[in-house]
């Protein structure tokens, strides 16, 4: 296939649109089932390098889940707890989990408000576990280098049949040079090929020096996901997946905030008082996330208030308290950060140890690093300088 012609742009109204190779070559992908869009294919597109560097980094299949040219989620392979099992909506009645559907599961669980109508990428050829996840979720489709018959026929079922399904070749390698056009002026630069591998952290430059093999991974996850993200961005990862992402942010504390929100929300989801809300039997997926996302915020007075609370919940729940969340989330630790940039002061790592966060990698170079290194000193906090800024747009 030469081309594909698009049913139009970013909006109805760009039109035409299309996607081909300039050199004229055949496109690295077959549309197996529905008729993608053009976000869908930038999603696709920036989704599947972000999974192909995973897994060469890692040697784990790898899953993202993405969102207007930005990753909701990423992860790698581990199994799942109980718990995170159940804060993921994983049916049990799937049985056995394969590596890349635990991928999948934690890639779309970790945010699930960002990641409703996702464009799922996935490192390797998706099975009939991972299907089977992805058959409940609302997602605008997938992409992947090859599905197995059980998968194929579960997913082109979806979208009473016009879901998404691409195929792409894995072995495809695009040219060193990439080029995208501004208000009609072309612009040119080398693709980013910048390997991210354990290496890359070996400039520790805090007083704690110790950065587990654990820790490594979850950094090494966090830095491949922000090579992919809209900038500013900074990346919150624990036990082989992204836990809050901060994209797109012109100011970097403001993206710190965002992605420890985030990162606080999935841990606050794990607490008793959550993971036990009283939810009425036929309640559907996307209204439990609405629901729990108001319950462990700021305005859960909305949720909670008589005449609201009756529709969702078959008894009224306690309020989850300032005190007691504060208190639940200090048991968060152990958490990694990466940042596409350097972090010019240290409030950003006060911030970031609020939400647990004991192993940072950034690039450094700001003429504030013995301010940030003090910080995260004072804090205990692991650092390592990368050296490498890893600005996305």
């Amino acid at each position: 296939m030469k081309e594909f012609q698009l049913k139009y742009g970013c909006n109805p109204n760009q039109k035409p649109s299309r996607i081909f190779m300039e050199n004229g070559s055949d496109l690295p992908v077959e549309i197996l089932n529905g008729r993608p869009g053009y976000i869908n294919f930038l999603d696709a597109f920036n989704g599947y390098q972000l999974v192909k560097e995973l897994k060469e980094a890692t040697g784990l299949p790898a899953a993202t889940s993405f969102k207007h040219v930005s990753p909701a989620g990423a992860a790698v392979g581990l199994p799942l707890s109980e718990v995170e099992k159940k804060i993921y909506w994983v049916d049990e009645t799937i049985g056995e989990l394969s590596p890349l559907a635990c991928a999948y599961a934690r890639a779309r669980g970790a945010d699930r408000m960002s990641s409703f109508g996702d464009f799922i990428s996935l490192s390797d050829v998706c099975d009939e576990a991972t299907a089977k996840l992805i058959q409940h979720e609302v997602s605008d489709g997938i992409i992947a280098p090859g599905y197995t018959d059980e998968a194929f026929a579960i997913l082109s079922k979806k979208k009473k049949g016009n879901y998404n399904i691409i195929k792409i070749d894995p072995s495809y390698k695009p040219e060193a040079i990439e080029k995208k056009q501004v208000f009609g002026v072309t612009f040119e630069q080398g693709r980013n090929e910048f390997a991210i591998n354990k290496e890359l952290l070996d400039n520790v430059v805090t007083e704690n020096k110790e950065i587990p093999e654990s820790a490594k991974i979850d950094l090494i996850i966090s830095l491949i996901t922000l090579k992919y993200t809209q900038s500013n961005s900074v990346c919150y990862a624990k036990g082989g997946q992204a836990i809050g992402i901060g994209a797109g942010q012109q100011s970097r504390i403001h993206c710190t905030r965002l992605a420890g929100t985030k990162a606080d929300n999935w841990y606050l989801r794990q607490n008793p008082k959550v993971l036990n809300l009283p939810f009425k039997e036929n309640l559907g997926r996307a209204d439990r996330d609405n629901a729990i996302d108001l319950y462990i915020g700021d305005e859960y007075e909305d949720l909670l208030r008589d005449g609201e609370w009756e529709r969702i919940f078959t008894t009224k729940p306690e309020v989850f308290t300032k005190e007691e969340k504060r208190a639940w989330l200090d048991g968060n630790t152990n958490v990694a950060l990466g940042s596409d940039a350097f972090f010019p002061f240290g409030d950003n790592i006060e911030r970031a140890y609020k939400s647990g966060v004991k192993y940072i990698a950034q690039p450094g170079g700001s003429i504030r690093d013995d301010n940030v290194i003090e910080t995260c000193n004072k804090r205990g906090i692991a650092m390592c300088f990368t050296g490498m800024r890893l600005f996305h747009h």
